[in-house]
C-alpha cells in the first residue's frame, strides 16, 4: 500500500522531525518527493520514481524525510518488479533508520526488505527480516504491526514450500522440505488470524483464510482447506468482493476434487465460470471450463466433458493462447484434432498420442451406457497421464499433464508494503 500525500509532511513536521521549520533545500526535496508520491499513488510508478531520485540529489539534512523517501522508492521499484532495486533502497532505508534510531521506521523497513527478498526467492535472508519485524513490533506492542509482520512471515514460507512443490508431485506429497516450510506458513497465518480477529478487521480475516486455505491444499489437508476457503467465501460476499468470490469458488472445486466429491466441485466451478463472465475475464472463463471438462470426465459424463473442452478451446484461440491450444489439442477431445495438432506443433508423435487418446474418449462415449463398462478399459498409458485419477479407483485417467496443474490453487497473495 502506498502512503497518503500527507505522511512525508507529517515526517518534515511532526513530532519526531529536527526541522519545524523547513529551509529552501528541504522544500524542493519535499515538493519533488511528494509529487513522486502522487504519481505512485495514481499508478504511475516510473514517473513516481524519476521524482524521488531528483528530490535526492537535492537532498535533505533531515534523515527522517531521507528515509521516507527511500522507503517510497523502494515500494516503486517493488511495483515495477524492479526487486534488486528495490532491495537497495529499503536496505537504505534501513540504515537510517537504525542510525537515528527509528525503530517504528526500522520495523517497517524490515517488513519491505522481508517482502523484497521473498521474490527474489531468498527466503531464509527474509526469514531474518521477518523474525526483526516482528521483534521490534512486539516490543513496542503494535499489534497492527504484528499482526502484518506474521502475515509476511506466513507468505515467506508459503512461498518458500510453493518453490519447491513445482516438481509434478501431488498435494499432500511433497518433499518434507517443502511440507515443513508448509507448516510454519500455515502456523504463521494461525497466528495473524488470532490478533485480526481480535482487532475485528474482516477484509485481513477474508485474506488469511484465502491463503491458509491454499496452505492446506498443498499439505493435502483438503478438509481444512474446505473449511478456511469457505470461511473467505462468506466474507468475500459480505465485502462484496467478486474477485475474491470466484478464488475461493475455484479452490474450494479444487479442494473438493481430492475429496472425490466431484458433483460438489463442479457446482463450484460452475459458480467460478459465472462469476468470470460477471467480471469478463476470459482468461479465468478458460480455466473454469477447463476444470469442468476435467471434473466431469472424473464423472464419466464425457459428452460435458467434451463440451466444455470446446469452450475451452474457443477462448484459447481467441486469446491466442498456443500452449493452451496445444494442451487441448493433446488432449484430443476434439474430432479433428490430430490435424489441428499436426499443424500446432508439427509433433507427429503428439499426433499419435492424440489419436490414441480421441480413440479412447470416443469409446468411452459409445460405452458408458453399457452394463459392462469398465474403466480400466480407457486408462491412458501415456507416461504424463495424471496422477490424479490414479488415485481413484475406477475413474478413467485424465490425458496430458499432472492433475496438479489442473487443480492447483487460485490465489492473490497481497503483499503489504509498509509505508511512512
Amino acid at each position: 500500500f502506498m502512503c497518503h500525500s500527507s505522511d512525508l509532511i507529517f515526517r518534515l513536521i511532526g513530532p519526531v522531525s529536527k526541522h519545524p521549520l523547513p529551509c529552501r533545500m528541504e522544500s524542493s526535496c519535499l515538493d519533488l518527493a511528494l509529487e513522486g508520491e502522487r504519481l505512485c499513488k495514481t499508478g504511475d510508478y516510473q514517473a513516481g520514481v524519476s521524482f524521488f531520485e531528483s528530490a535526492i540529489q537535492v537532498g535533505t539534512e533531515d534523515l527522517q524525510i531521507l528515509s521516507a523517501i527511500y522507503s517510497q522508492l523502494g515500494n516503486a521499484y517493488f511495483h515495477l518488479q524492479e526487486y534488486n532495486k528495490a532491495l537497495e533502497y529499503h536496505r537504505h532505508d534501513l540504515t537510517l533508520t537504525r542510525t537515528i534510531g527509528d525503530e517504528v521506521g526500522e520495523a517497517k523497513a524490515s517488513g519491505n526488505l522481508g517482502n523484497t527478498l521473498k521474490l527474489l526467492g531468498r527466503y531464509d535472508e527474509a526469514v531474518v527480516c521477518c523474525q526483526r519485524h516482528l521483534d521490534i513490533t512486539r516490543a513496542i506492542y503494535d499489534k497492527v504491526g504484528q499482526a502484518r509482520a506474521l502475515y509476511n512471515f506466513g507468505n515467506v514460507y508459503h512461498s518458500k514450500g510453493k518453490s519447491i512443490c513445482w516438481t509434478g508431485a501431488e498435494p499432500g506429497e511433497f518433499s518434507e522440505e517443502a511440507r515443513i516450510a508448509l507448516r510454519k506458513a500455515a502456523q504463521y497465518y494461525e497466528a495473524n488470524l488470532c490478533l485480526v480477529t481480535e482487532l475485528g478487521d474482516r477484509a485481513a480475516q477474508g485474506r488469511t483464510y484465502g491463503n491458509l486455505g491454499n496452505t492446506y491444499y498443498l499439505l493435502g489437508d483438503f478438509e481444512n482447506a474446505v473449511a478456511a476457503h469457505e470461511k473467505r467465501l462468506f466474507i468475500a460476499k459480505e465485502f462484496g468482493d467478486k474477485s475474491a468470490e470466484r478464488r475461493a469458488h475455484c479452490n474450494l472445486g479444487n479442494a473438493h476434487i481430492f475429496l472425490k466429491q466431484f458433483d460438489v466441485a463442479a457446482g463450484h466451478y460452475k459458480r467460478t465460470l459465472q462469476l468470470a463472465r460477471l467480471l469478463k475475464d476470459r482468461a479465468v472463463e478458460a480455466q473454469a471450463c477447463y476444470s469442468l471438462g476435467n471434473t466431469y470426465t472424473l464423472l464419466q459424463d464425457y459428452e460435458r466433458a467434451i463440451d466444455y473442452h470446446l469452450k475451452h478451446l474457443v477462448i484459447a484461440q481467441d486469446l491466442k493462447d498456443r500452449y493452451t491450444i496445444e494442451s487441448l489439442l493433446l488432449s484430443a477431445f476434439l474430432p479433428n484434432c490430430p490435424r489441428k495438432c499436426n499443424q500446432i506443433t508439427g509433433d507427429k508423435s503428439g499426433e499419435a498420442t492424440a489419436r490414441m487418446n480421441l480413440s479412447d474418449l470416443r469409446l468411452a462415449v459409445g460405452l458408458k451406457s453399457n452394463p459392462n463398462f469398465h474403466p480400466y478399459l480407457f486408462r491412458n498409458t501415456n507416461a504424463n497421464s495424471s496422477a490424479l485419477a490414479e488415485a481413484y479407483q475406477g475413474y478413467p485417467s485424465l490425458p496430458g499433464k499432472s492433475a496438479l496443474c489442473y487443480f492447483m490453487p487460485d490465489q492473490f497473495i497481497l503483499t503489504f508494503l509498509n509505508v511512512y
